[in-house]
């Protein structure tokens, strides 16, 4: 089965996360940047499908060029191969028109099975999944606790804020996972230093046969107009309790309409 995995690289959840001043867009520059958290269980995933019915692995990267730090991160892991969208015009770039670069990438590759994570801790739009499988014309198979494959079908348990769905597609198909799916590898030695000579596909967007125009600001569809830091916790309010704290308290959640 061929099999490809998306990976973003995104700034660390757990620092500090500012945009540009001159664009509104992520400032990647100067943020501690790593793979998307969702998108390491995606990996497992594929490679555990890998080792159960053979196949091959392909890491899929749109990004600048630090990215590779994330692309030979993720292929240390234990995939064969990667792929990096890497082009200038593409900064600035909507999850539209992302999800149309990443289409035609694809479209290239002749996946079998598609995986990404639910959402990007960036972005966390939790579209891009559904917006790739439309493109490609394939089933989108999102939010999976849990993947099976017999031969071209696959069947997913869909996490849902009631439970589960149970939901099943044929090949080729996108699938995206949770954080409950399974549990990462950590990478070994002997799989970091095999990293480093595994091949990894530069595409750009003549590639890929989209136009400039296509992506960046100005193909973007929406656009962040200003940004402003988020203000300090202030101390909060206290109720001395006199008899009347419950309604105090009341009265206090209905007027920031908790209740």
């Amino acid at each position: 089965m061929n099999i490809v995995v998306l990976v973003k690289q995104v700034p660390d959840s757990g620092a500090d996360r500012n945009l540009r001043n001159d664009d509104n867009t992520v400032d990647r520059g100067s943020a501690n940047n790593v793979i998307n958290e969702m998108d390491e269980y995606a990996i497992e995933e594929a490679l555990k499908i890998k080792e159960a019915h053979g196949g091959e692995v392909t890491i899929l990267t749109m990004g600048p060029d630090r990215a590779t730090e994330s692309i030979r991160k993720a292929l240390s892991m234990g995939p064969d191969k990667a792929v990096h969208v890497l082009d200038d015009a593409l900064h600035g770039s909507c999850a539209v028109a992302t999800s149309k670069v990443l289409a035609a990438a694809l479209g290239q590759l002749g996946a079998d099975l598609i995986i990404c994570g639910a959402e990007s801790t960036d972005g966390r739009v939790q579209v891009m999944p559904h917006m790739i499988a439309e493109r490609l014309g394939v089933a989108a198979l999102t939010g999976a606790r849990k993947l099976t494959v017999d031969g071209a079908t696959l069947t997913v348990e869909r996490q849902t804020e009631e439970g589960y769905e149970v939901v099943t597609a044929a090949t080729p198909a996108v699938v995206s996972v949770w954080d409950t799916i399974n549990e990462p590898r950590y990478p070994s030695f002997k799989g970091i230093m095999a990293a480093k000579k595994k091949p990894v596909q530069t595409l750009s967007l003549a590639d890929l046969g989209v136009a400039a125009g296509e992506v960046g600001f100005d193909g973007a569809t929406s656009a962040v107009v200003e940004h402003t830091k988020r203000p300090p916790r202030s101390g909060g309010a206290k109720i001395t309790d006199e008899g009347e704290g419950g309604v105090k308290l009341v009265e206090f959640l209905a007027t920031e309409k908790f209740v």
